[in-house]
């Protein structure tokens, strides 16, 4: 089961190793997006994604291109074509998609640091699967420049590490304006989404080892932001591979020709509509950071599907509202008890990556308690 599509040497030095999710360009290499007629007509990229230029200047050492799930289009990170990167905890499970590369090459040891890409939920679910930590970052902190689209209103670039601080030297190489971390919050507002109950009661641990407070925050609005988020997302996947659509539909995957059907009926006037959500939404979410600057949910809604039923887990429920609202998101592993651990997402007003690493860091060594 491949995790790496190319190695490549890195450079002598003890800077930290970086994996880049091969929907990423990285000068000299092809951009194949894990798709078999992608892969047969990319060249070798000219340059460096902007993210991985900013991360070679500061100092990291590119190991090589990681799988995803085909076209980045899909929570599960199964892959028909390059084939499934291995879940480390349990090969028969799912990574998560789709930078389950991503994930899977932190988890082993093989880097230090992965870039990976959250549309609706591609960093945060994978982490979620393999036990990992992962930032969806605000939309367009990180630049896209040189990152192959999926849905152009809610693609963003984020880090992956098997630590929260892991996650923080991510940022320091992703992003020059990371800053100083701040007090970690001290006023969580407890979302509860429905997640089986082992993995809400992990959280409710967590937060009562953390010695937090935590008021229940009620978001009435989260369904509707779930589905017009999912209308963006299925919308704009569906016009950017237009071409792939058209010309290459017997080529690619079953289960992401499943989704471009969905998107071939999605007309603009829908699509207009789902964006249009995104205004009301973020009013609401606003109004909940007045009150609480750090909201904290479920970051994944039960164990990772088995490998023969990939599409059990709902990976929608907890990551595509927050896309659509393009706020940036924590989500890190707690102890539950069995062989998976649960995962507690953290989120935070656009802009507090910051906000979000320092809390993290709190509730990661509050976690170590409860092995």
């Amino acid at each position: 089961m491949t995790t790496f599509l190319l190695r490549l040497e890195p450079p002598p030095g003890d800077g930290p190793r970086l994996a880049v999710k091969d929907l990423v360009d990285v000068a000299g290499t092809p951009t194949t997006c894990a798709c078999q007629p992608v892969a047969a007509r990319a060249e070798a990229a000219a340059a460096d994604a902007a993210c991985v230029a900013t991360a070679r200047a500061a100092g990291a050492r590119i190991v090589g291109k990681v799988n995803l799930h085909e076209l980045a289009f899909g929570g599960t990170g199964v892959n028909p074509w390059t084939g499934t990167p291995a879940n480390p905890i349990d090969p028969d499970r799912i990574p998560g998609g789709s930078s389950s590369g991503s994930a899977v090459a932190v988890a082993a040891g093989e880097a230090d640091v992965a870039v990976g890409t959250d549309t609706g939920g591609s960093v945060r679910t994978p982490a979620a699967c393999c036990g990992v930590v992962g930032l969806k970052t605000t939309f367009g902190r990180i630049s896209a420049e040189g990152v192959q689209p999926l849905a152009p209103d809610l693609d963003t670039v984020g880090p992956m590490a098997t630590t929260v601080a892991g996650v923080e030297l991510g940022m320091r190489l992703l992003d020059p304006t990371f800053g100083a971390l701040p007090a970690p919050a001290t006023r969580l507002g407890r979302v509860r989404l429905g997640a089986a109950p082992w993995v809400e009661e992990a959280i409710d641990r967590l937060l009562a080892a953390s010695g937090l407070s935590a008021d229940v925050v009620d978001l009435p609005g989260w369904d509707v932001a779930t589905e017009a988020g999912a209308t963006v997302l299925f919308g704009e996947a569906t016009r950017v591979h237009a071409d792939l659509v058209r010309d290459h539909w017997d080529e690619l995957g079953e289960e992401v020709r499943a989704r471009f059907t969905t998107g071939l009926a999605i007309m603009d006037e829908d699509l207009a509509a789902a964006l249009g959500a995104g205004d009301p939404w973020r009013q609401e979410l606003a109004a909940a950071f007045a009150r609480t600057p750090v909201l904290v949910t479920a970051g994944i809604m039960d164990e990772p599907s088995p490998l023969d039923d990939p599409l059990r887990l709902d990976t929608r429920r907890p990551n595509v509202a927050l896309n659509l609202a393009g706020v940036p998101a924590l989500v890190l592993p707690v102890p539950a008890g069995g062989r998976f651990p649960a995962a507690v997402q953290l989120v935070a007003p656009h802009g507090g990556e910051e906000l979000l690493v320092a809390t993290g860091l709190l509730l990661e060594a509050a976690a170590a308690t409860l092995r």
